[in-house]
């Protein structure tokens, strides 16, 4: 079964959707980002979705559903790159994405990502907790 690379970046985990997205590949990105989260202690995830035309209302849920799993991971997720079209289908579709930060590229994305994690460091004193 093929897999959705993910980078680490320092802190950041980096995921990259170069292919049309199918429900099982979701279910698998969903665990396998979980999993990395949690093993690398990741601050914050980026996922570019900027390759995709379409999102449904699966995968959407699938994309808020990582969000949720990365915060309660003690990690922030940006979703980037996200088509004019898409974010209409979203809206149409009535989804709400309440954990989800969006930008509008990579760049901008990985800005938001480090001051939350700037701003969360200092809100906790001396930073986050040893897992």
């Amino acid at each position: 079964m093929e897999r959705i690379p993910i980078l680490q970046m320092g802190e950041f985990l980096l995921v990259t959707i170069q292919v049309d997205m199918h429900d099982r590949l979701a279910m698998a990105l969903q665990d396998d980002l979980t999993n990395r989260i949690s093993k690398t202690s990741a601050r914050g995830v980026l996922i570019d979705i900027s390759s995709l035309e379409i999102v449904d209302s699966f995968i959407g849920r699938i994309l808020g559903t990582i969000a949720t799993m990365s915060q309660i991971l003690d990690a922030q997720t940006v979703v980037v790159g996200m088509q004019p079209a898409v974010a209409i289908t979203l809206v149409e579709l009535g989804l709400s994405l309440p954990k989800i930060r969006t930008a509008l590229n990579v760049e901008k994305g990985m800005e938001l990502l480090r001051a939350s994690v700037g701003r969360r460091s200092k809100e906790s004193g001396n930073g986050r907790a040893k897992r």
